[in-house]
């Protein structure tokens, strides 16, 4: 199979594709143009919401709505109200950075990361949020955290640097939370960049490869094991999805591309399915 557009938004930078189990809904993220998308794939309807807010990743939450990372902190998402409000304030120090990527692990952690802007240096960082709101730094000196996401057994936590071009596993106690040392899984060529990512049952992840024009599925061991390609040049993360979590929902992105860039792949900054044999993982819910 290959990937088919299912949601023609234009995005200029989606992100954060989020998997509701319970609505069979689909949420993704507009960085730059600030908004909150969905689709139902049983009705074909989306809406898009714009927010006050530069959001950058999602997660669901126990006690209902999402946990949402944007730029200044994190907070909570009411999906019915349509309202957000702020819980935790980061890096006020940092006035030129924001959040990126994020994932809600096997234990009720939400894990995101923060980058310059600009996309410049490396004043970016990875933490953990804990269900009663504290928020610890684990790693520093970061250009682009992305791809964060956990294995189903909560002790391998995968992050790319996608200024650096690297692809990182770190061994992570299920239990406190803490991180060991991390090692090299894979890395791309320049201008090739791991953007987001999704793991699935077999332990596989998901890259979605930024300047590309592709998706690679990578082996626990950084060995890859299949390359699908890409009708856009900017492929930016992925979420299965589908009542068997055997749709790979793949968000892309349309900023930085001039017109003639554009007139060749006109879905650019849409949202795509591509449909797998082996499912994801059911995602957890975020205990704070």
């Amino acid at each position: 199979m290959q990937p088919v557009c299912v949601v023609h938004s234009e995005c200029q930078l989606g992100e954060g594709p989020l998997w509701d189990a319970d609505a069979q809904r689909l949420y993704w993220l507009d960085i730059k143009q600030r908004r909150l998308h969905w689709f139902e794939p049983a009705s074909g309807r989306a809406e898009a919401l714009q927010l006050d807010v530069q959001a950058t990743a999602l997660g669901r939450r126990a006690q209902g709505g999402l946990v949402m990372a944007c730029a200044g902190g994190v907070g909570v998402f009411d999906v019915a109200a349509r309202r957000f409000e702020l819980r935790v304030r980061i890096e006020d120090d940092l006035p030129g950075n924001r959040t990126n990527d994020g994932h809600v692990g096997a234990d009720g952690r939400f894990w995101f990361g923060t980058m310059a802007d600009n996309g410049e240096g490396r004043t970016g960082a990875l933490y953990r949020l804990d269900p009663d709101w504290r928020c610890a730094q684990m790693e520093s000196s970061l250009g682009i955290p992305n791809a964060i996401v956990i294995d189903a057994s909560g002790e391998t936590l995968y992050m790319a640097d996608s200024a650096a071009h690297e692809l990182y596993a770190y061994p992570l106690n299920a239990r406190t939370g803490e991180l060991g040392a991390r090692t090299l899984l894979a890395s791309t060529t320049p201008p090739i960049t791991p953007d987001g990512a999704a793991i699935d049952a077999e332990g596989y992840i998901w890259s979605a490869q930024w300047d590309g024009w592709r998706l690679v599925r990578y082996a626990p061991s950084g060995a890859v094991d299949r390359i699908v390609a890409m009708p856009v040049s900017r492929p930016t993360s992925c979420a299965f999805g589908g009542p068997d979590l055997r749709t790979l929902y793949i968000t892309s992105a349309r900023v930085g591309l001039e017109a003639e860039a554009l007139a060749g792949e006109p879905l650019a900054g849409g949202v795509f399915a591509l449909e797998v044999e082996t499912p994801g993982l059911s995602l957890p819910l975020f205990a704070g």
